[in-house]
């Protein structure tokens, strides 16, 4: 059975085992004090052209979602996201058990633009009736695959600056994002559009962890407190500190992220060649071909994957994700099992 479910079926990538265990038996400081994990985040505030940036780093997507939403906002402020954007869709409503309402904004593409938070500002004006909408959650990439460009970023940023709002990326395939071929934003744009963003490890070859930048120090001002309150402040920070160094010391972070869009264009060219279409344009490592069912039944036996939208009763759309440790094999096995039921 070949896995495309998600992009953290696989461990981590040989260099980052081969370096935990090289430096095992170094004694070094606990809780991010250790000397990786601050010559990680020297790296990573060179990379961003930064230098002022405030980096934690933090054990999963939805642990830094919560620290960095609850730790920024007021007891009345809320937060606007996509209605598919993982805060909304599959964290347990974890924003929401702290106290702050997330409003969800339908779209089609994944993507918030400046004109949905304006709407959501003008429904929610009636003061002090209402929460406050006060931080805007982004991902990039998508949940449903799609990368922001440049020019909707800095569109995003103008407008969440004029009115006071935070603005937030979560980055869990960010990676992905920065390599796709259609995109023209940098780690460095990151950085400087956004409040704070997020790099994700767990989806890109470490075993786990999430870089938590802040290119706005200010707003970092007590998010340790936070961190160690929420139970996040892990002991053996170096853990994470040697990952996010291998990763990003020869950009082995954006190779792989490159590797894994490579495999899911081979096969969505594929799937595109025997007339199938998508539900979004494949961009990123995430592909939603639509699928006759029986079709999709036939693909079950051997590959796991989940079935994403039902279109009609003989059609669905599902979504396979590679990984950074996809080879050819596997994007060829699926291809090939395709092609002999059609």
């Amino acid at each position: 059975m070949y896995h495309f479910r998600n992009d953290y079926t696989e461990g981590a990538h040989p260099s980052i085992l081969q370096k935990l265990l090289e430096t095992n038996l170094e004694q070094q400081a606990g809780y991010g004090e250790d000397s990786y994990s601050i010559e990680a985040k020297a790296i990573l505030r060179q990379k961003m052209n930064c230098p002022e940036a405030v980096i934690y780093l933090i054990s999963g997507g939805t642990q830094t979602n919560l620290i960095l939403i609850s730790s920024l906002l007021r007891v009345h402020e809320a937060v606007i996201s996509a209605q598919t954007g993982h805060i909304a869709a599959n964290e347990t409503g974890a924003i929401e058990a702290t106290g702050h309402k997330v409003i969800a904004v339908p779209v089609t593409d994944g993507k918030l633009k400046p004109a949905d938070i304006q709407a959501v500002l003008d429904a929610y004006s009636l003061r002090p009736h209402v929460v406050k909408p006060r931080l805007v959650y982004i991902s990039n990439a998508t949940e449903t695959g799609t990368i922001y460009s440049l020019a909707e970023l800095e569109a995003l940023s103008a407008f969440c600056k004029a009115h006071q709002l935070i603005l937030f990326a979560d980055g869990a395939r960010l990676g992905h994002a920065l390599t796709a071929a259609s995109n023209d934003v940098r780690l460095e744009d990151m950085a400087r559009l956004t409040d704070a963003f997020y790099i994700g490890g767990t989806k890109n070859g470490a075993l786990l962890g999430e870089a938590l930048v802040f290119g706005k120090p200010e707003l970092a001002d007590e998010v340790d407190y936070a961190l160690k309150q929420k139970g996040a402040l892990l002991a053996k920070g170096r853990v994470m500190g040697i990952q996010f160094l291998e990763l990003f010391r020869d950009d082995l972070y954006f190779d792989l992220a490159r590797h894994a869009n490579k495999m899911a264009a081979k096969m969505a060219q594929a799937i595109k060649e025997k007339g199938f279409s998508f539900l979004s344009e494949p961009t990123t490592n995430q592909i939603f071909p639509i699928l006759p069912k029986a079709l999709i039944e036939h693909l079950s036996a051997q590959f796991a994957f989940y079935v994403w939208k039902e279109i009609d009763a003989d059609t669905a759309a599902i979504r396979l994700i590679t990984s950074w440790a996809t080879d050819e094999q596997m994007a060829d096995a699926f291809i090939a099992a395709m092609n002999q039921y059609v």
